[in-house]
């Protein structure tokens, strides 16, 4: 088995792995960055998920001075530069390219919905720069599944090569787990939470009220993850897919909720944000248009616009659709505490299920003109670096998460909360101000938005305040030699509804990567700079030096 050492070692070439890398290369450190798949970027790129993000994304936003943005500036140089590249590489129309907040494809969800391609592409540039080049390693096609560890530290981490099933050892004076799942956590015994605390563990206005007494937790109230897939239309033709084995079972599932579901899942009607109620989003493919303001499923998370390519070039540059909606929710396996078998059926559980959604799109579905079926829906995995059209991995929202020395509550991000319990400054913005740490790193804001559960729950949709990211959210209560990069940072089940996108987990791993370089420049460890007063100070002043916002404008 072959041995390798490093400063640093980053488990997982995420989203937030990635940012955690550039943070420990732009200081000086190196690092070896592993990932399972081919590509590098988590949910921004393998998992194929335009970012979800907040107002002040583009230096704009209530209540901050103009220019402010929500976000470090590594992350709006990544956006920057996806723009760049499609200015420089594709035949847009004049007034496309001048957009100084261009949309490649114009999705609604996002203001930056771009090719999972491009946006990998865009990144392995970005660590492959000279600057960057010599701090990191990117290995590959390593599967994580062992840690190693004594005496409060991990040891070892241990992966096997995909490509040669050769086994390969990793030594670092700190591991970062920027998993999507916190499989470090798990691996090495670090102290962790899975599923849903109730509500006396935290003391959150939408915690779980209805567990038994003496119940802390309900492990299965795991949210839904996904598997994403790309489409275009071609009206013309029949790209039918072979019916699923599983069909028969989803096209009349109707879900068990509380509150109720709508009806059948396989349907244009879905929960809206308010679960009591519902709403119907249909579909209106190209080459059709929706009537004006009609909210349609087509142009939610389009990634390629027709529209914006030159007349003369349009036809190499069809309409792209990226579908990740409630319908390919899957929530009926977990993916936490389970055995790996157990995992692998979940996860091809959750790809027959995209599948069925796809089969029913293209047979059974009513049409906006008045038909039924799309049969011209063809898959388009080029879009996502797959020959099936589905995405590398699939989209996972909710990971074990760490036990840290603070965890991250709706207590202080939860609008609702925050106003009710009298807390100060809540008319700093339309959605309050949360908690203002004295050791924050980074900050954040998206709703809590929960997606439905193996437990029955059906999806919670609350404001959250503009938040604060505390270092110690990032620190385990007992390891000495790992902090959390990611989406398993120390966060409450509720609060991970806010922390899990993609600004987000970008700065938790910045400020990972940042910590990391930090401790080795400094002859120190995690815990011993988050006792440190003096210390926290030093780092969160050299954070904003580096374009990492610590606080929202408001709160000085």
């Amino acid at each position: 088995m072959q041995t390798l050492r490093t400063p640093v070692l980053i488990v997982g070439a995420t989203t937030g792995g990635l940012a955690a890398a550039i943070a420990c290369a732009r200081n000086g450190v190196r690092c070896i960055l592993t990932e399972p798949t081919d590509w590098v970027g988590g949910q921004l790129t393998t998992q194929a998920v335009p970012p979800d993000e907040n107002p002040w994304i583009e230096g704009s936003g209530p209540n901050a001075p103009a220019g402010f943005v929500g976000a470090t500036a590594a992350y709006a140089q990544l956006r920057h530069e996806v723009r760049e590249w499609y200015r420089t590489h594709r035949p847009l129309r004049p007034k496309v390219a001048a957009m100084p907040n261009l949309n490649p494809g114009a999705g609604w969800v996002s203001r930056l919905c771009a090719e999972p391609r491009v946006i990998e592409q865009v990144l392995r540039n970005t660590i492959t720069r000279s600057s960057f080049a010599c701090n990191i390693d990117l290995r590959t096609g390593l599967i994580l599944f062992r840690a190693e560890h004594s005496d409060d530290r991990i040891s070892c981490v241990i992966f096997r090569d995909a490509r040669t099933n050769e086994d390969i050892a990793i030594e670092a004076n700190l591991v970062l787990d920027a998993t999507d799942l916190g499989d470090v956590l798990d691996l090495g015994s670090v102290e962790s939470l899975i599923g849903a605390e109730s509500q006396a563990v935290f003391g959150e206005l939408h915690a779980r009220t209805d567990l038994r007494q003496g119940q802390s937790h309900d492990e299965r109230d795991q949210q839904a993850f996904s598997w994403c897939f790309a489409m275009e239309h071609r009206p013309e033709e029949d790209h039918t897919i072979d019916r699923p084995s599983g069909y028969d079972r989803w096209r009349t599932y109707v879900p068990e909720m509380a509150p109720p579901w709508t009806g059948p899942l396989m349907s244009w009607t879905v929960p809206s944000h308010d679960a009591l109620k519902g709403r119907t989003l249909p579909m209106v493919p190209w080459p059709d248009e929706p009537e004006e303001g009609l909210l349609e499923l087509w142009r939610y998370r389009r990634i390629v616009n027709r529209a914006a390519y030159l007349e003369t070039h349009a036809a190499e540059y069809p309409d792209v659709c990226l579908v990740n909606w409630v319908q390919m929710d899957h929530w009926q396996h977990i993916l936490l505490g389970v055995s790996d078998p157990q995992r692998a059926n979940a996860y091809e559980a959750a790809r027959e299920q995209s599948r069925c959604l796809l089969y029913w799109m293209q047979t059974e579905a009513p049409r906006h003109d008045g038909g039924t079926g799309y049969p011209g829906l063809r898959l388009r995995g080029d879009e996502l670096g797959t020959h099936d059209g589905f995405a590398k991995a699939a989209y996972i929202r909710e990971p074990r998460r760490l036990l840290a020395r603070t965890m991250l509550t709706e207590a202080h991000v939860g609008t609702e909360q925050r106003k009710r319990d009298g807390r100060p400054n809540q008319n700093a913005t339309p959605w309050g101000a949360g908690e203002p740490f004295p050791d924050s790193i980074a900050i954040g804001h998206y709703p809590i938005d929960l997606h439905p559960t193996a437990a029955g729950r059906n999806n919670v949709y609350v404001p959250a305040c503009p938040f604060r990211i505390p270092l110690s959210s990032l620190v385990p209560v007992r390891v000495r030699n790992l902090i959390a990069a990611g989406k398993a940072l120390g966060v409450s089940h509720v609060a991970n509804g806010c922390t899990r996108l993609h600004p987000v987990e970008w700065a938790i791993g910045e400020a990972a990567g940042l910590l990391g370089a930090w401790c080795l420049t400094h002859g120190t460890e995690p815990f011993a700079v988050c006792e440190n007063s003096e210390a926290v100070a030093r780092l969160r002043s050299e954070a904003v030096g580096q374009g990492m916002p610590v606080s929202w404008p408001w709160e000085s």
